[in-house]
């Protein structure tokens, strides 16, 4: 067989946020098909250009770029009345979807009665809250795992009996929760129907088949994750964490691709890091640098609007995502919302309870204290540049210490939310 396509995949290094989207969009040029493995609609990657923003939620973001063809794939779970919302506002600003965007029989559906029991778990669960969006996205993964899935080939027969069939199981696990919340229910439920007719308009297909032919005819393929590293189900900050596998490996799970398919891994990460919910963040500023950072990053959620929690950039955490990912090439995101601080701060071990510093990520970092190193600010506004002979000095320093401390080159820096302030290295 010779295959000659290849398949790069694009991540997020930590906590989701990191600015996928906009960076989806600008390597999409170099590739004929963008594919989404995993993940709900919870993670909106926002793009911004030609003076409009656009939030995507299931979307590829290669689906701004004319005739690529992009792939929902069997690892993603859809709500067919989000989607619907989605694809409508997509088509309105003229951008055709149907002929584009195809999708694979394998995903999993998100019922309107998934999204009620992730509601009763959370509530169950007290004051451990796990922090979900509350989109059923967890519910679904569990129902994956343990066969019970509706799935959008499903749709294609006898589809009404086996929805029926679902919700009644899911209605018998609220009563046994005691969950007696189902205002606005039949609303949801009537809208979802129509999303159902409305994806009825794309074609449905066999991904993984889909995928392997495209490579076999040596087009490339650009793999899109949602969310982070450190929220995979196997590898994040468990158990705050999302319901999917987020890493490298997830790529092959989620669209049927060989392992030995994969090329370039693009690691994102921001200058700095935040994450949204709850769980452990071993660099976060609970004082005013973290509210500047928060507001010069505008770091709220695309989807939620959800204030996220800042922090220095932490390097343990990184060169661990690094790891587990094979990541070949790292992109630096926001680096222009540090241009006004004197000093910069980055993670480069943890204290242990015992008083020892390690450089490794251990099995519990609710309870480590980061050990930090202190570089000098660059204080220049980045966002007009347009090569990297602009960058200030202790700017060049600061992304020569960050590749020679997580032993990753950095190839591209992003110096403001536009498609055009990218700078290639």
């Amino acid at each position: 067989m010779n295959t000659t396509g290849k398949v790069d995949v694009l991540l997020g290094l930590q906590w989701g946020d990191e600015g996928k989207g906009k960076v989806v969009d600008v390597l999409t040029p170099n590739y004929d098909v963008v594919a989404r493995f995993q993940g709900g609609p919870n993670a909106g990657h926002t793009l911004e250009f030609e003076g409009e923003k656009y939030v995507l939620r299931s979307i590829p973001s290669g689906i701004f770029q004319g005739g690529k063809v992009n792939i929902i794939g069997n690892g993603v779970v859809l709500a067919p009345d989000l989607f619907m919302d989605e694809a409508v506002d997509l088509e309105k600003s003229g951008h055709p979807l149907k002929d584009r965007l195809h999708i694979s029989k394998k995903a999993h559906l998100i019922m309107p009665t998934h999204r009620i029991l992730d509601r009763a778990y959370e509530a169950a669960k007290g004051k451990d809250k796990v922090g979900t969006t509350g989109k059923g996205i967890g519910p679904t993964y569990t129902d994956k795992v343990s066969r019970n899935g509706l799935r959008v080939g499903d749709v294609l027969d006898n589809f009404e009996d086996k929805y029926a069939a679902h919700k009644e199981r899911h209605m018998k696990m609220l009563k046994a929760l005691g969950w007696d919340d189902f205002e606005g229910f039949e609303e949801v439920e009537k809208k979802w129907m129509q999303g159902i007719e409305y994806m009825r308009q794309f074609y449905f297909v066999d991904s993984e088949h889909e995928i392997n032919n495209i490579l076999r005819s040596g087009k490339n393929i650009l793999c899109e994750g949602a969310q982070g590293t450190m929220l995979d189900v196997d590898f994040g900050s468990y158990p705050f964490v999302t319901s999917s596998n987020t890493i490298c490996a997830g790529a092959c799970i989620g669209l049927g691709i060989g392992p030995n398919r994969i090329g370039d891994v693009y690691g994102i990460m921001k200058a700095y890091c935040t994450r949204v919910g709850a769980g452990p963040f071993p660099t976060e500023l609970f004082d005013e640098t973290g509210k500047t950072i928060r507001d010069l990053g505008h770091e709220y959620g695309a989807v939620t609007g959800r204030e996220r929690r800042c922090g220095w950039v932490d390097l343990i955490q990184l060169r661990y995502s690094i790891m587990i990912n094979g990541v070949t090439k790292l992109i630096l995101m926001k680096s222009d919302v540090l241009d006004t601080f004197d000093t910069i701060k980055a993670c480069v071990g943890y204290k242990l309870p015992d008083g020892t510093v390690t450089e490794e990520l251990p099995y519990e970092i609710d309870d480590v204290t980061p050990v930090y190193k202190e570089l000098p600010g660059w204080k220049t506004d980045m966002t007009k540049f347009t090569d990297k002979k602009q960058f200030p000095e202790a700017f060049a320093n600061y992304i020569k210490f960050l590749a020679e401390f997580l032993e990753t080159p950095i190839k591209v820096v992003s110096i403001g939310p536009d498609r055009d302030q990218t700078i290639v290295l």
